[in-house]
Formats: C-alpha cells, sequence, structure tokens
C-alpha cells in the first residue's frame, strides 16, 4: 500500500573520528530526515540541520560538515509520494529544508520523539510505516494517476509541455500547476534535475562513455550545455566529478 508513494528508507549510524566533508546533488524525491544524533552543519547554508525536518526537491547541491557521530534515519518518496500524506503542497517547501517544528504537526512531532527513544531500526520502520498508513490521504486519483503519467513520461525523455499535459488529460496551464503542487519543482526544474540524474546512471553503468555521447544519450543540447547544467548540480564538470567519486544514480539505481 506504500509502494507507489514510498521509495525506501535508510538508516545511518557512523562513529566520526574526525570532521569531513560530503556534497549531496539534487535527486527528484521529497525526503524526511531524522538526526537522533548530532545535526550536521551545512555549509551551503552557513547552519545547521534542523533535528527533523522534510527536504522538498533540491535545486542546487549542497555540502555537509559532519564533527560528531551520526545517527540518522531517512524517509525516501517518489515524486508524487510526500503530497499523499502531508497537507501543504509541495511548492511550499521546494528548495527548503523544513523543521518539523515550523509545519505546527502533533502527529509528525510525536513521531519524532519516540523514534528518538527507540534504538532497534526494525522497530523504527514499523512505526514510520504506522505513521504513514494512518497518514494516507485521500487525494484525488485522478490528479495522482495524470502526475504518475508525466512522470513516466519525462522519465522515457518526453520534455514537450504540451504532449505531457495532453497524456495527462489537462491544460498545459492546469499541468503545470498541478505538478508543481504535487511535485515540489515545476515540470521544467523536474526535467532538468531528472536529466542530471539519467547522466549520472549512464556514467555509472557506461564509464567509457565520452561526453558527447553522454550529452546526446541525457538529451542535452550539446557537450557544453551538459558542463553547466551538471556544474549547477554537483559543482563538477562531468570530468571533475569522475576524478574524485563514483557515479550514482539515487532516482534510476
Amino acid at each position: 500500500m506504500l509502494a507507489p508513494y514510498v521509495k525506501h528508507y535508510w538508516f545511518l549510524k557512523a562513529n566520526i573520528t574526525h570532521s569531513s566533508r560530503t556534497r549531496i546533488v539534487p535527486t527528484g524525491h521529497v525526503c524526511m530526515m531524522f538526526h537522533r544524533g548530532e545535526r550536521i552543519f551545512s555549509e551551503s547554508d552557513n547552519q545547521f540541520q534542523p533535528q527533523a525536518f522534510i527536504s522538498g526537491q533540491e535545486k542546487s547541491f549542497t555540502d555537509l560538515l559532519y564533527t560528531s557521530d551520526l545517527d540518522m534515519i531517512c524517509i525516501v518518496f517518489h515524486p508524487i509520494g510526500a503530497r499523499v500524506f502531508f497537507k501543504m503542497p509541495m511548492s511550499e517547501i521546494n528548495g527548503l529544508r523544513t523543521d518539523i517544528y515550523d509545519l505546527e504537526d502533533r502527529e509528525l512531532i510525536d513521531l519524532r520523539k519516540v523514534l528518538e527513544e527507540t534504538q532497534s531500526n526494525i522497530q523504527c520502520a514499523l512505526l514510520i510505516e504506522q505513521f504513514l498508513f494512518k497518514r494516507i490521504r485521500n487525494l484525488a486519483d485522478y490528479n495522482l494517476k495524470r502526475i504518475n503519467t508525466a512522470i513516466e513520461l519525462i522519465n522515457n525523455r518526453q520534455t514537450d509541455i504540451k504532449t505531457l499535459a495532453g497524456a495527462s488529460c489537462l491544460s498545459p496551464k492546469q499541468f503545470k500547476r498541478i505538478f508543481t503542487e504535487m511535485v515540489g519543482a515545476n515540470p521544467k526544474e523536474y526535467q532538468r534535475v531528472i536529466r542530471f540524474q539519467r547522466a549520472l546512471f549512464v556514467l555509472q553503468t557506461q564509464s567509457d562513455i565520452n561526453m558527447a555521447q553522454l550529452a546526446f544519450e541525457c538529451g542535452y543540447y550539446d557537450q557544453p550545455h551538459l558542463i553547466k547544467e551538471f556544474k549547477v548540480f554537483s559543482g563538477y564538470t562531468p570530468l571533475e566529478y569522475l576524478a574524485m567519486c563514483t557515479p550514482y544514480s539515487d532516482y534510476f539505481s
């Protein structure tokens, strides 16, 4: 019952003996995060992340600094998934990490408290599932199907807004409004992130591909367009990225 809306959960515990940094990139997903250990400092925002928050669709990369032990739980939603569980349109948290206390959501605050007191990851997963089952909202099923249809087309390299709107049985104006409300990003913003994630996936599976082929396969106009967009979302050119880390697509993997 949750599978159409929740991609997965992940748990991370790590003993940090010295400060370290990591860079996260836009994935095309909305996430809900709980820090049961010390909070993480976001160098990009120049502030600590909230102890528990919902992360809307990301617009660019974020640099994080770890200085103490980590104990984290993350729920990763499918593109339209988060909208099913929360009252606010996802467009309201687009590009933001919103503290759950700012949402004034008593059930969510209670979940945070019980997760802090529960050591077993299996038990935490059960508590999260109970919370989500209780929260499934009766949104208009036809709108869920419409936007899911558009997302499947975007995943298969369809970019024309009129075509996406027509496949969703909506006018272009209606389509943009409903898509943005449910996903968070507008269709064009979302397409850019998914194209970037596709480039990561191609690099992940075809490490010897040249940049001109990568640009063509992922739907960029040309190689300079690929490099420009890749730097927006990762801070690096594709070759710089390959030299620093192993490519991995959170969206297509």
